[in-house]
């Protein structure tokens, strides 16, 4: 009898553990909402397994602080490219077989679906985003609208406050942009202590009436209140805000900063088996193209590019609003992840000392 109730204790416990919640960090905002449209609800509805979304300024600073305290409590997170290759290479993520993800929708190999560099060892892409910057279409128009990454330094023809990512990413390479250096030049530049120099000149062009944003969801809300004229800003967010929201917004593409949005595993995740069940639907065709369709990130696989993208309202084509469009791509910057693999930690140590300058 004692044997029986050990062995039912145990099967029970092995059932809760196989449809366990599954834990997914993310940015919050319509980002984390598309991503619960289009991933957790369909996954759940699917294979019966529960989820849940939980939300982080940047999920890769806690999934670190997690594994390395032995105390994991969540399955997926969604993490920056170079983020996703630090945490990989410092032994935080499990590692995932690209030949373990499914086939595209048309049958082709995911190694050959995924577009080049979207699955790394431990990241599989479930998007393509860019740092864009917009303004407010009722304080600029027609003719005397921003038109390039230039026009956003410029406070004498277009006064007004600017909004800026608290941070060294994104924002060095757009200050070295808007002061003229061509986006094939940009990493090379910014590897000299010169360039670097270069880039924090540009920026104290601005600086003192720079309004700086940490979360993705502050930006539309920083024009929407008025406190900037413009804004650097995450594209999806710019464009959930006019579509769903009506906010006269427009994004400048010129300058765009690109890279990979990737799902990882962190090591010893609580339900690893679910967790990699959830990560090959989110990244499968379907579930690409399904988060395509509330926010406007390109997804990683040309199976998910083949037919055309609608947004979720049924009748706007998502095509020219993706990162990825031939005429936003006239300037586009491809963000370096072996640069800021490299170089975060003393770039940001630089960007924090020069904030608390006068």
């Amino acid at each position: 009898m004692k044997k029986i109730l050990i062995l039912s204790t145990a099967l029970c416990g092995m059932a809760y553990a196989a449809n366990a919640e599954v834990v997914v960090l993310s940015w919050g905002g319509s980002y984390g909402g598309a991503q619960t449209e289009a991933h957790l609800k369909p996954f759940t509805a699917k294979t019966g397994i529960p989820t849940t979304m939980t939300d982080s300024d940047n999920p890769a600073t806690p999934i670190k602080a997690q594994v390395e305290a032995g105390n994991v409590t969540v399955d997926v997170a969604s993490v920056e490219y170079a983020d996703a290759i630090r945490l990989c290479d410092e032994g935080l993520l499990e590692p995932i077989d690209i030949n373990s993800l499914p086939a595209g929708a048309d049958g082709t190999p995911a190694a050959e679906d995924f577009l080049a560099g979207a699955v790394t060892d431990c990241g599989v892409s479930t998007d393509i985003w860019a740092n864009i910057f917009a303004y407010d279409s009722t304080k600029f128009s027609g003719d005397a609208a921003p038109k390039t990454v230039a026009d956003f330094f410029d406070l004498e023809k277009f006064p007004g406050k600017r909004g800026l990512k608290k941070g060294a990413k994104a924002v060095l390479e757009f200050a070295l942009l808007g002061d003229g250096v061509p986006a094939s030049e940009v990493y090379a530049t910014l590897s000299t202590p010169e360039g670097v120099d270069r880039a924090f000149a540009k920026l104290d062009t601005i600086k003192k009436d720079v309004v700086w944003w940490e979360a993705g969801a502050q930006p539309p809300q920083l024009l929407a209140d008025g406190e900037v004229a413009m804004t650097t800003a995450y594209n999806g967010r710019i464009f959930n805000a006019v579509i769903t929201e009506g906010k006269p917004f427009s994004i400048i593409w010129d300058g765009q900063i690109y890279e990979n949005e990737m799902y990882v595993i962190p090591k010893g995740a609580p339900h690893m088996e679910d967790a990699l069940e959830f990560v090959k639907y989110a990244t499968s065709t379907e579930g690409l193209r399904a988060q395509a369709q509330y926010i406007s990130y390109g997804p990683a696989r040309k199976s998910a590019l083949k037919d055309e993208l609608l947004f979720n309202d049924g009748k706007t084509v998502m095509g020219p609003h993706l990162p990825t469009a031939p005429e936003n791509m006239t300037n586009a910057l491809e963000s370096n992840f072996e640069f800021w693999v490299d170089k975060d930690a003393e770039l940001n140590e630089r960007f924090n000392a020069w904030l608390a300058s006068n």
